[in-house]
C-alpha cells in the first residue's frame, strides 16, 4: 500500500514539473512575439513619419527658391554714359531694364534711377562687375527673401485641387440627375478657379526667384564741363549771316521810308505849299 502512494505521489510530482515547464515556454514565446510585434510597429509607425519629413526637406531644399533684391547707391562721372553702360551689361547678362529715368536740376547737377533684372544665377557676378562703373559706392542693400516653404505649399495645394477635379470629373460622367450634374458642375468650377489662382501664383513666385531685381540711383559727381560747339566757331559763316542781318535792316529802313513818304504823300504836298507860302510872305515884309 505504501508503495502504490510513492509511485502515485512520484507520477504528480512529474505531472506538475512537467505543466511548469511548458508555461515557461509559453512566456518566452510570448515575450518574443511580444518583441516582434513592437519591433514592426516600430517599422510601420515610428520609422514611417522620420523618413517622410527626411524626404520633404530634401524635396524643399532641392527647390530651394529665394527672392533676392539689391538697392544701390553710387556717385559717377558722366551719368548718362554710365546709365547707358548699365543697360548694355542687363543684356549681356541675360536680363532687362525695367525702369530708367533721369533727373536734371540744372547744367552741374544730375540724378537718375535704373532697375533691372537679371538671372539668380548671374545676380553676384553683376553686382560685382556693375559695381566697377561708379567712382563712389554710397550704399549697397542686398536682401532675400525665402518663399521656398510657400511655393511647395502651393504646389501641395494644387495636387491635392487635382486630384479632386479629376473625382469630379469621374462623378460627372457617374452623374444621371441633372440636379447631381449642377452640383458636380458648380463644384467643378469652384475648384478649377482655385486652381487657376495657385499656377498664377506659383508663376509669379517662380518669376520673382529666378530673376533678381536691381535698382541703382545715379548721382552726377562733379562738374559738367561744357563742350565746344564747332558750328559756332564758323567765322565765315557767322559773317554771312550778320551781313545778311544788316543788309535787311537797311532794306527794312528804307522800305519804311519809302512807304512814309508815299503813303504821305498828299499831306506832304500841303505842308509844301503851305511852307512855300510862308516863305514868300515873309519875304515880301523883309523887301518893303
Amino acid at each position: 500500500m505504501n508503495r502504490k502512494k510513492m509511485m502515485l505521489i512520484f507520477s504528480l510530482f512529474l505531472l506538475l514539473a512537467a505543466c511548469s515547464n511548458n508555461e515557461g515556454d509559453n512566456s518566452v514565446s510570448e515575450s518574443g512575439d511580444d518583441k516582434a510585434s513592437s519591433k514592426m510597429d516600430a517599422s510601420f509607425s515610428g520609422d514611417k513619419e522620420p523618413k517622410e519629413e527626411v524626404a520633404k526637406q530634401e524635396d524643399i531644399t532641392a527647390e530651394r527658391k529665394v527672392i533676392h533684391q539689391a538697392q544701390l547707391e553710387w556717385k559717377v562721372k558722366d551719368l548718362e554714359k554710365v546709365q547707358q553702360r548699365i543697360e548694355e551689361m542687363a543684356e549681356e547678362y541675360g536680363g532687362y531694364v525695367v525702369e530708367s529715368n533721369v533727373y536734371r536740376e540744372n547744367e552741374e547737377k544730375m540724378e537718375g534711377t535704373i532697375t533691372v533684372r537679371v538671372p539668380e544665377a548671374r545676380f553676384q557676378d553683376f553686382l560685382a562687375v556693375s559695381e566697377g562703373e561708379a567712382s563712389k559706392v554710397v550704399g549697397r542693400n542686398v536682401t532675400g527673401q525665402d518663399v521656398t516653404e510657400q511655393y511647395v505649399d502651393l504646389k501641395a495645394r494644387l495636387k491635392s485641387k487635382k486630384t479632386v477635379e479629376e473625382r469630379l470629373l469621374a462623378f460627372m460622367q457617374e452623374a444621371e440627375k441633372t440636379e447631381d450634374l449642377l452640383k458636380i458642375s458648380t463644384d467643378l468650377a469652384a475648384v478649377q478657379e482655385e486652381m487657376e489662382q495657385l499656377t498664377g501664383q506659383m508663376k509669379y513666385l517662380e518669376n520673382q526667384t529666378s530673376y533678381s531685381t536691381v535698382t541703382i540711383t545715379l548721382a552726377q559727381d562733379g562738374i559738367i564741363v561744357p563742350g565746344i560747339d564747332k558750328a559756332e566757331l564758323n567765322t565765315w559763316e557767322r559773317t554771312k549771316k550778320q551781313l545778311a542781318t544788316s543788309a535787311n535792316l537797311l532794306l527794312k529802313a528804307g522800305s519804311g521810308i519809302i512807304v512814309f513818304i508815299i503813303g504821305n504823300l498828299p499831306i506832304l504836298v500841303i505842308l509844301g505849299m503851305a511852307g512855300l507860302l510862308v516863305h514868300w510872305v515873309m519875304r515880301r515884309r523883309r523887301e518893303k
